[in-house]
């Protein structure tokens, strides 16, 4: 017997990456090897030197195909196993290592838009629909598109295994979210990666694609974002540790360091409106989707919880976010002795 494992990955494609994948046949029982693909062909190397080498980091069940087969999250590598300069996960693992004292953990709310061709799925060929209001977590086939994509999405990465707390219907007709987590940076990154497989495939087998463009539409529509929810030990127990991570978020060069960093074409959806911060200044405050950082209302009575970075992107590096999250408030904690 022999059993199927699809290899993914996640190619040098700039500025936003792409995901990759191909199969792989094993006999059943054997353990997932390194393999190798064409870099010149994913802009992860050139034609003379085109040898990339794929390590697998994370698997999980492929509800697509069922049985034993599975989904293998990969690293890419150069052949003399030195992490490729695309491979951001590499660079997460020793920040998340370095504070896993702290015990960091995130939870990212991945929006994405629905396409029918060239049109986002329930805009009519040639014009515009009502404007946004009521598709915000709506229901009806007038205001609702795609939802039995979203639906089968949804079973397939629980089928996988993944740690998916929920979905809703966005602001824009056929735009939709769903949150991984609450998990620790290298964990959450991973689901994330593999879930956004799952709906690329998904919405494959519709006929549809689903785009995670910032801004899939000009004008006055909502842009797509992957909402950063974080928090760690103390700011789990004490409010001053919120307001700490919050601090160190918009200290010196933090805001513009980390803005740069949270997916292309960022200025186009972080303007002031839609429910965003302009992208070149920062503020936080209690309950308000206007600010940079959001602290719940209910952190702010309970004294203690997590913050919502807005900023990112929806088409953001979730291995950079984590990342660059991780390093500055557990720092800025560090420094204001709140660990």
């Amino acid at each position: 017997m022999s059993y199927k494992a699809e290899y993914i990955w996640i190619d040098g494609t700039e500025p936003t990456a792409k995901l990759r994948s191909k199969t792989k046949i094993l006999a059943d029982g054997a353990a997932l090897p390194i393999w190798g693909f064409d870099g010149s062909s994913t802009n992860q190397a050139e034609g003379h030197a085109s040898d990339r080498v794929l390590n697998p980091v994370f698997s999980c069940p492929d509800p697509i195909r069922g049985g034993d087969n599975v989904l293998v999250l990969c690293e890419v590598l150069n052949i003399d196993m030195t992490p490729h300069e695309s491979n951001t996960r590499a660079l997460l693992r020793p920040v998340a290592e370095k504070f896993a004292g702290q015990e960091p953990i995130f939870g990212i709310e991945q929006e994405y838009t629905f396409f029918d061709g060239v049109r986002p799925l329930g805009f009519p060929v040639g014009g515009f629909p009502a404007a946004q209001g009521g598709y915000y977590c709506g229901v009806g086939s007038d205001e609702i598109f795609g939802r039995e994509i979203v639906e089968k999405h949804l079973d397939h990465c629980l089928a996988a295994g993944l740690e998916i707390s929920g979905i809703n219907a966005e602001v824009m007709p056929g735009q939709w979210e769903f949150q991984v987590g609450p998990l620790g940076p290298l964990e959450v990154s991973d689901q994330l990666w593999i879930a956004r497989w799952l709906l690329y495939r998904t919405a494959e087998d519709f006929n549809v694609s689903a785009t995670l463009n910032p801004k899939p539409v000009k004008g006055d529509w909502n842009g797509a974002g992957a909402h950063t929810n974080f928090s760690t030990k103390s700011m789990r127990e004490d409010y001053r540790a919120i307001i700490s991570a919050c601090e160190a978020l918009g200290e010196g060069s933090k805001p513009l360091d980390h803005v740069k960093n949270y997916g292309a074409g960022i200025d186009e959806r972080l303007t002031g409106l839609h429910e965003t911060a302009p992208w070149n200044e920062f503020s936080y405050g209690v309950s308000d989707r206007g600010a940079s950082v959001r602290i719940p209302w209910q952190v702010e009575k309970d004294g203690k919880g997590y913050i919502e970075d807005r900023r990112p992107n929806a088409n953001v590096d979730p291995y950079v976010v984590t990342r660059l999250i991780t390093d500055t408030c557990c720092t800025g904690l560090e420094k204001d002795g709140l660990v």
